[in-house]
């Protein structure tokens, strides 16, 4: 992908007191600007997995069994399809 924009001076400056070419300089911008994912450098064990899925199955057992057709999409959207 290629973009074509006009640099404004103000950020050329900024590029060039940094050290670093405008393109750099940006680039370096837009990585401080993302947002970090809490969970990115801690990933899930397998037990942590099994551990969650289990929770969230929990009582699960209760629930009442649904007929197929609870599951179409006219049963959830009615008149709106």
């Amino acid at each position: 992908m290629r973009i074509t924009l006009t640099i404004p001076d103000k950020l050329a400056a900024q590029a060039r007191a940094h050290g670093a070419s405008v393109e750099a300089y940006v680039l370096g911008l837009i990585e401080q600007a993302r947002p970090k994912s809490p969970h990115a450098h801690n990933p899930r064990t397998p037990e942590q997995i099994e551990r969650f899925f289990a929770a969230m199955s929990e009582g699960s057992q209760k629930l009442p069994l649904l007929p197929a057709e609870s599951f179409t999409r006219e049963s959830c959207y009615g008149d709106r399809v």
